[in-house]
């Protein structure tokens, strides 16, 4: 049966209502904002009560970097959290919600897969309780006000070339990606170079998953530099005076969401930033609240290691305030074996040869989240392909780096198929961690994009492009090289080449742009060819999509 087969069959006879989920983890009905029997936010007075909780323990969930042959990331992380609860342990578990440019795209949704979901599947992969859409609402809406503003008298002599925020959108639209606007005469505006994100690449998503209040929303709000003067010096939100009216679309997008695994474990989605164009990972006050709900507390970062679970530890656990405990890597004989030079339709024959030649990519992110100083897992996701002498040969290679390897079947048989895993994470959370970030706060931008090229993707430099040079220099100027940095890099290499599989060295990252985000916090570096507008594919996944008369849904994975 297909992920959404499974879904539908098991919430028909297995969906609690929320309030009896949200009592599991010491919450009322009273706590929450309600969507539905099955869909609530959790409101403010309940996450301030809950700060007064002892946190419990955090475990990170990443991957080597995907494939096309699957991963499984959000599956494995789903598939921990109901195991754990089998074996007794309080468990919550915080996930990014699913953008619908995936959904629609090729890559597929967020919610898990098999026996290892989270549910109601069809309702969070599509409109879910509404926070992309306010996302997106709010994005356009400061575009809109910093156009009328130019139309209106331009007060504050903005430089429509220089103005650096885009509109977006939640879907993939490569059309988009460099228009033209305010054609058609002095009454449609003043015509401009503009250009489109998907929603889940703009500040405002980063600054949704990073605020721990309205408070903190609207300073971060107010810090946006949308674009520069004449004299290019940068101008803010709060230049243009409105701060309240951004914040005031995000007052209820801020809240996170409660749903519940099909085994009934609380999950909490909440934010989406991708990990190759944005810091990968769900909102702080879902993995705080997660931390106060449960004595364990579950998350995952966006795609590889190298990308969401390096921006987890160096821009997020700073402004969580709590380091992970254990890191799960999460990593499939059949990627290994892609990773190893093996096409696509040859990964379910035996090739110990390939899996021996891709370890490289696995062992290098190991090596990269034991420099953290963080005690690490392996979870191999279980293919039905896999040989006993490839797993076998796997959990080998991996117990000479020191990390034990453990094979998880979450997808056919949701927590049960978790349960070694579970036991092995247990144990990981008694021994001892010393946290090491990645660089010093205090270094410069060039420093910092050099440490993470060289220490955590095993290139040789980073090479600046012209106008990322003259951007490094505003950075500087303006005092903004304190700040960390997420870098924008293709998922599918530890480089800036897709193509580069395994453990490439001696590359160069070049980098070709340098956007501050001072409300989010970071600088991006925008390497190689990635884009923060992705397109669809030659087949996406919305041709396989249908809706009954009845409102039952097929094709959505």
């Amino acid at each position: 049966m297909s992920d959404i087969q499974i879904a539908q069959e098991n919430e028909a006879k297995e969906m609690q209502p929320i309030t009896a989920i949200a009592e599991q983890a010491g919450l009322t009905a009273a706590d929450l904002e309600q969507y539905g029997p099955y869909k609530a936010k959790v409101n403010f007075a309940a996450i301030n009560r809950l700060k007064e909780k002892e946190d419990g323990k955090l475990i990170l969930v990443t991957s080597i970097n995907p494939t096309p042959a699957g991963e499984g990331k959000s599956t494995v992380t789903v598939g921990l959290g109901d195991a754990l609860r089998q074996l007794d342990q309080s468990a919550v578990i915080a996930l990014r919600e699913p953008s619908l440019g995936p959904v629609m795209g090729m890559k597929g949704g967020a919610t898990g897969g098999g026996y290892a979901q989270v549910v109601p599947m069809a309702d969070i992969n599509l409109h879910f309780t509404g926070d992309m859409h306010a996302l997106t609402a709010a994005v356009n809406t400061l575009a809109a006000l910093i156009d009328n503003h130019l139309q209106q008298g331009n007060a504050l002599n903005i430089d429509p070339r220089r103005i650096i925020w885009k509109r977006a959108l939640d879907i993939n639209d490569r059309a988009l990606r460099q228009v033209v606007i305010g054609l058609g005469g002095p009454v449609q505006g003043m015509p401009r170079q503009d250009g489109f994100d998907i929603t889940v690449a703009s500040e405002l998503m980063a600054i949704l998953c990073l605020a721990t209040d309205i408070t903190d929303l609207k300073r971060r709000i107010s810090q946006i530099v949308i674009g520069y003067t004449y004299d290019r010096q940068p101008v803010t939100v709060g230049e243009l005076e409105i701060t309240g009216a951004i914040a005031m679309l995000l007052k209820d997008a801020l809240k996170p969401n409660l749903v519940q695994t099909l085994e009934h474990t609380p999950a909490l989605i909440h934010g989406g930033p991708f990990a190759n164009i944005a810091h990968g990972c769900n909102s702080i006050l879902a993995t705080q609240t997660a931390l106060k709900m449960g004595d364990i507390a579950i998350t995952e970062a966006g795609f590889g290691a190298d990308l969401g679970a390096e921006k987890f530890l160096d821009i997020k656990v700073p402004q969580l305030g709590k380091t992970p405990d254990t890191i799960v890597i999460v990593a499939t004989v059949r990627a290994l074996k892609y990773n190893g030079g093996v096409a696509l339709a040859d990964l379910t024959t035996e090739n110990l040869g390939a899996l021996d030649k891709g370890f490289s990519n696995l062992a290098k992110h190991i090596a990269n989240m034991q420099r953290y100083g963080i005690p690490v897992v392996v979870a191999i996701n279980e293919f039905t392909s896999d040989t006993e002498a490839e797993v076998t040969m796997l959990q080998e290679k991996c117990a000479k780096l020191g990390v034990k390897a453990v094979l998880a079947s979450v997808w056919a048989h949701g927590g049960k198929g978790g349960l070694d895993l579970a036991q092995a994470v247990l144990e990981a959370l008694d021994q001892p961690k010393n946290f090491q970030p990645l660089y010093d706060s205090n270094a410069d931008i060039q420093s910092k994009l050099t440490t993470i090229v060289t220490d955590i993707y095993g290139g040789k430099e980073v090479v600046f492009e012209g106008k990322a040079i003259n951007q490094l220099k505003e950075i500087e100027k303006n005092g903004w090289d304190h700040l960390p940095v997420c870098i924008a890099k293709t998922q599918y290499s530890l480089s800036d080449d897709p193509k580069a599989l395994g453990a490439p060295t001696d590359f160069t990252v070049h980098v070709r742009e340098l956007i501050p985000k001072l409300g989010a916090g970071f600088i991006v570096a925008m390497t190689g060819t990635v884009l923060t507008m992705p397109g669809l594919p030659k087949k996406p996944a919305a041709l396989n999509m249908d809706v009954t008369e009845d409102g039952l849904i097929s094709g959505l994975f």
